[in-house]
């Protein structure tokens, strides 16, 4: 099995390789700086600060590989679904769409790389098609790889709302969803969705949270449970579950205690951070009236909560 062609987008920034443009896209932060007046250039903060602090640049995506991509996307669309093109990408969501499954505008990036599971797919069908729904910000573009995302960041190839997926049925070798279903209004029908543009006999891996703390891109509705996630996609065969890397539970582990952490005043947090974990195993009603969760702020609260309880009245008519 070969490996699947791919253009890393990031580079680190050097006094050779050094492009304005490029500089300011990898470094948000620096744009901002010269847009607001604060700093001259890219070109001045990388003098002043960014070789030192070793920043990157920002590659564009391959031309060629983008155009010869979205030619053959054009052939897979359902009738009347791309509504035009923008940045490059083929944009299939209109504002009913965006109403609908409450697709917002958002700064928020969302990036991870692949892991070696995810890259071992991309490669067994280097020569096809793989579709990536909610792949996020990519910092390596494949060629067989299709971008679908609600935001329209340079790697992105097709702007699409998961529940409502713009491709014929049955198009692709391969499906990827990777920490995606969470963050997805309705993710018995984006489940539908990812099925049904699978090629018969094609291969599909989905990531989805347990125990996490809230986290939105722009939004996070629902963690799952093995069970949950099994039942999501019942219709395939050959079903298993795993957990590996950054799955194991001390990553659950950590990501919670550093958030309770975080939440906390800075006398209280000093005091957490020298806790014992048998300390922290005490009964939670010996503890719940302590200002280690006393203090704790509204918005660790609820991104670390035990329970929400919903109270309502249904309307009149």
């Amino acid at each position: 099995m070969g490996k699947p062609e791919g253009a890393a987008l990031l580079a680190r920034a050097s006094d050779g390789n050094f492009e304005e443009q490029a500089y300011l896209r990898a470094n948000p932060d620096v744009a901002v700086a010269v847009r607001a007046g604060h700093c001259d250039s890219g070109r001045a903060h990388y003098d002043a600060f960014g070789r030192d602090e070793q920043r990157w640049l920002r590659l564009p995506v391959p031309t060629g590989w983008r155009r010869e991509k979205l030619a053959r996307l054009r052939l897979l669309m359902r009738p009347q679904a791309v509504l035009g093109q923008r940045q490059d990408c083929l944009d299939c969501l209109d504002d009913s769409l965006r109403t609908q499954f409450d697709l917002v505008a958002t700064d928020n990036v969302s990036a991870h790389d692949y892991d070696e599971r995810a890259l071992a797919l991309i490669a067994a069908y280097r020569d096809g098609l793989v579709l990536d729904c909610g792949a996020g910000l990519r910092n390596v573009y494949y060629r067989n790889v299709v971008n679908c995302e609600i935001v329209a960041y340079d790697s992105t190839d097709v702007l699409a709302a998961a529940e409502r997926l713009p491709f014929v049925d049955g198009c692709f070798d391969a499906v990827l969803s990777l920490n995606v279903l969470e963050h997805v209004k309705d993710p018995f029908q984006a489940a539908r969705e990812l099925l049904r543009v699978l090629k018969p006999g094609g291969r599909l891996m989905c990531v989805a949270p347990f125990l996490q703390p809230l986290h939105g891109y722009p939004h996070h509705y629902y963690n799952m449970t093995r069970q949950g996630l099994e039942n999501l996609f019942a219709a395939l065969d050959e079903r298993q579950v795993e957990i590996y890397g950054a799955m194991r539970p001390i990553w659950a582990l950590q990501w919670f205690l550093s958030a309770y952490h975080a939440g906390l005043p800075e006398e209280q947090a000093a005091r957490f951070a020298g806790m014992t974990v048998a300390e922290l195993m005490a009964p939670p009603q010996s503890l719940q009236l302590d200002p280690i969760a006393a203090t704790l702020d509204a918005a660790a609260c609820t991104a670390l909560a035990s329970a929400h309880a919903l109270f309502g009245r249904k309307p009149m008519t």
